[in-house]
Parts: structure tokens; C-alpha cells; sequence
């Protein structure tokens, strides 16, 4: 590939961000249609294939790449972990169709609009890597992540004691637990995203 490839690996970083954001505004509006849901899902798992396709050619670029315009161990961990945030996605989209729901949770919907804006979020955080004079910026969106991961986990245990006080049929409580494990989870890898670009920025800008 040759000496260095800045542009490649940030064009790859900030294409896959913005890869979850458009999947985790189709999960939210998977909750909102659950009759539609088998043809989001394969929308959702498309944009999954394309991450993946994204992360490969990146792993495969640090190999044939001399000079990297971050070490490499971070562009590996950076990208690994955005992937896991798009797997989380596509697991919970994949649950909602297997498991036949028919009408969301108000809890799923509040997990996924915080995901929606820890996944933006995390897009303008990668888009500004590049160039990353603007550490301030860069830093808030990293505080603004975690909040959202923050306000994720209020969500998440919220919607998972009213699951269980409501008296519902046990096999609909098991189903929606493991739909709320992969919401929070994606959010969780969002947060995970955010703490490696801190570190990238406290020691590089």
C-alpha cells in the first residue's frame, strides 16, 4: 500500500461511525414498525456486512502500511470497536424478527434513542480525528458519549424492573431482557469507542 495512508484509515474510521448511526435509526424505527421489521433487519444486517468489509480492508491496509497517522494498536482497537458497536445493533434487530415482537417496549425505545445519540455523536468524534486541533471538541464529544452511555444504563435498569413487575408471561420477559442486554450493550461498545479517542487525543493533540 506503501509509506502512508492518513486519509484511508480515517475515511475507513469515520465511514464505519457513520455506518451505526444509520443502523441505529433504523432500529429505532424497527420499534416503531414492528410489522416492517423483517425487511429492516436485512437493511440493518446489509450495513452490517459493509462494516465488516470496512474493519478487513482496514486490518489489512496496518499490515502493508509502513507510517500510520495513529499507532497502529489504536487504529486496531478503534476499529475492532466500532464493529462491536454494529454487531450489537444487528443482534438486536435479528431478536426483534426471531422473536416475533409485535409492539415495542417503552423502555427499548428509550435504550435505542440514547444509542441513536451516543452513535452520532460518536461519528462527529471520528470525523474530527483527522485533524484533531480542535482537542476541546473532540474531548466534549467524548464526555457527550459516555453521558448518553450514562443515561443508557438508567434506561436499561428502568425498563428492566418495570419487565418484571408487570407480571408478564415469562417467555416475553426472557425475549425483551435479551433485546434491552444488546441495546445496552451497543451503547456500552459506544462508550468503549469514546474512551480509546480520549486517549488518542490527551496523547497526540
Amino acid at each position: 500500500m506503501g509509506l502512508t495512508q492518513d486519509s484511508f484509515f480515517f475515511d475507513a474510521l469515520s465511514e464505519h461511525a457513520q455506518k451505526s448511526v444509520t443502523a441505529s435509526k433504523l432500529l429505532l424505527d424497527m420499534l416503531d414498525r414492528p410489522q416492517d421489521a423483517p425487511g429492516i433487519a436485512r437493511q440493518i444486517k446489509e450495513l452490517e456486512h459493509e462494516g465488516d468489509r470496512i474493519t478487513h480492508r482496514c486490518l489489512a491496509a496496518l499490515h502493508k502500511t509502513w507510517i500510520t497517522p495513529l499507532d497502529r494498536e489504536e487504529i486496531h482497537a478503534l476499529i475492532a470497536r466500532l464493529d462491536d458497536v454494529l454487531d450489537c445493533i444487528e443482534a438486536a434487530s435479528e431478536r426483534i424478527v426471531l422473536f416475533e415482537i409485535e409492539s415495542a417496549m417503552p423502555g427499548a425505545r428509550l435504550l435505542a434513542e440514547s444509542l441513536v445519540a451516543g452513535c452520532t455523536a460518536l461519528s462527529s468524534a471520528t470525523g474530527l480525528l483527522r485533524n484533531m486541533k480542535d482537542r476541546d471538541r473532540l474531548l466534549a464529544l467524548c464526555v457527550e458519549i459516555n453521558q448518553h452511555e450514562n443515561a443508557a444504563d438508567t434506561h436499561y435498569r428502568e425498563a428492566l424492573a418495570a419487565l418484571f413487575k408487570q407480571g408478564n408471561d415469562p417467555l416475553l420477559v426472557l425475549k425483551w431482557r435479551d433485546i434491552y442486554d444488546q441495546l445496552e450493550d451497543a451503547s456500552d461498545r459506544c462508550e468503549d469507542v469514546a474512551n480509546i479517542i480520549e486517549g488518542v487525543v490527551l496523547e497526540h493533540a
